[in-house]
């Protein structure tokens, strides 16, 4: 920055040419001259004029023209009353506070620019989550404004240890990244990786927490989720008080939780609201849909058309019935109806929601009806094909449930090509590879591989949940200093 409040003027007007949106005054006060910079629709436009121009440009009428460059000093007698200010020397950085909101104030003689926090965005109230929806529990869910994601998670911890440490990436975009974690929990090595990675992002823009997720994650060429996004506050909250990272990107109604293992994608902040045994109920039949959801119709292709003799004898007649004068081929039929059904899924969800769901209820039901009643596929393939969208569905996470889509085709493919041999290789392959997996250092499919490593306590939150009084340790993403969570009485 100059002294010169022209030079000053001169160089921030050239970065903003052509911006039709900005607001720019150099207004005349006493014997010098101030400037005011912002962006029109980003800020409080109320504060700037009624309670940081009028009480500011008073206080410098009663400065002294030989003490104008003493502008700490007319600040703390009054000169601002907002408590939220700090003074930049960097052009960049001080057009970056500019293209956030911020109102840019410089005085001539002065030089240092003071940067006013004005910050005023049009923004999404806090409604309910869509994604993630509940019978029990809070209804709030993140929108976008970036202290408000903050905020949500500073209202249900209360503790001085929760530290929010505020970061930028984006070359262009400049997001505003905030990674919340509570200092004496979590581990420190996670943090540091969690830091470092962030801080190495050399990229234009980051527009949503999806872009920062993939960007950050250890394998980016595996289908399933290396890290969980929520959209629910008091999930997020949960998570940190585990001991896990939560990273909120600004503009995106989704965090970021690290790191994720497989079985944190079948858990829910209703379980935890309502009775154990309700809980364990709902969280079995969750596992047990995702395994059909993943593997019934490549089991249907290995009993139907590969092993026959496995079948009972009345419902292989059935079967057989029901596929006379089908003209498509067993396999062919179940991959026409999983692409009619993933066709269908994809156009109620980009139709209106009034009209949506109507969509791929009614859509389903006649299509499936016309197509038997046509003779192009059996009763029993639409049977399976739906028994799998609606298994789908049951899963919590849309991103594991998007895995289990796709890897359901490759074991498919296998198992139409070599039965059930095929159909086991697939699946052990599968297996081997979620096994590689690691979030951060921690095996993917913790607790169910390398459970012993905090006394096998993981497994309890898994296929089933016990008890709170069972479960008094913190899992295996909290630092060994911080192990209990609940004591004996």
């Amino acid at each position: 920055m100059y002294k010169d409040i022209d030079k000053n003027i001169e160089i921030f007007e050239n970065m903003f040419t052509d911006c039709g949106d900005l607001v720019k005054r150099k207004i005349p006060v006493s014997s010098t001259y101030i400037y005011v910079l912002y962006f029109d629709g980003m800020n409080d436009r109320t504060l700037i004029e009624s309670r940081v121009l009028d009480t500011f440009m008073l206080e410098i009428r009663k400065t002294p023209p030989d003490k104008f460059t003493d502008v700490t000093q007319a600040l703390i007698n009054g000169g601002l009353t907002t408590a939220d200010f700090y003074e930049q020397t960097d052009f960049e950085e001080a057009a970056v506070a500019v293209m956030s909101g911020e109102t840019l104030l410089i005085i001539d003689g002065y030089d240092k620019a003071i940067i006013i926090a004005s910050k005023n965005y049009p923004i999404r109230d806090i409604g309910q989550p869509d994604t993630e929806g509940s019978i029990e529990g809070p209804k709030e869910a993140f929108n976008e404004n970036f202290r408000d994601q903050t905020a949500l998670i500073r209202r249900r911890i209360r503790d001085t240890n929760l530290k929010i440490k505020q970061l930028k990436a984006g070359r262009r975009s400049q997001t505003d990244i905030a990674v919340i974690y509570l200092k004496d929990v979590c581990r420190t090595e996670i943090l540091e990786e969690a830091l470092k990675r962030i801080e190495n992002i050399d990229i234009d823009a980051i527009l949503d927490s999806g872009y920062l997720s993939q960007l950050i994650s250890e394998n980016e060429m595996t289908l399933f989720p290396l890290l969980q996004l929520t959209e629910r506050p008091d999930k997020a909250a949960a998570e940190i008080l585990e001991g896990r990272i939560v990273i909120a990107v600004d503009t995106a109604p989704f965090v970021i939780i690290l790191p994720a293992v497989l079985p944190s994608f079948y858990q829910t902040g209703e379980d935890y609201y309502q009775n154990w045994q309700a809980a364990s109920l709902i969280r079995a039949v969750r596992y047990i849909a995702s395994m059909l959801a993943l593997a019934l119709p490549a089991l249907y292709v290995c009993f139907a058309l590969y092993n026959p003799s496995m079948v009972p004898a009345e419902l292989l007649l059935k079967m057989s019935f029901a596929r006379e004068g089908v003209p498509v081929s067993g396999i062919g039929e179940i991959y026409l109806m999983e692409l009619a059904f993933e066709a269908l899924r994809e156009a109620g969800i980009r139709m209106p929601s009034s009209i949506g769901s109507t969509l791929g209820i009614v859509g389903g039901i006649i299509i499936g009806q016309a197509a038997v009643d046509a003779g192009i596929v059996s009763p029993i393939v639409v049977i399976v094909v739906s028994l799998t969208g609606i298994c789908s569905f049951a899963i919590p996470q849309i991103a594991l449930g998007s895995a289990y889509r796709l890897s359901k085709y490759f074991l498919l493919t296998a198992a139409s090509l070599f039965g059930f041999l095929g159909f086991w290789a697939a699946f052990v392959t599968l297996l081997i590879h979620l096994s590689s997996l690691k979030s951060f250092g921690i095996p993917y499919l913790y607790p169910f591989a390398g459970g012993d490593i905090k006394g096998d306590e993981g497994i309890r939150d898994t296929f089933f949940r016990l008890p709170p009084r069972f479960m008094k340790k913190r899992p295996v993403f909290s630092s060994d200093k911080q192990k209990i969570r609940m004591k004996s009485e």
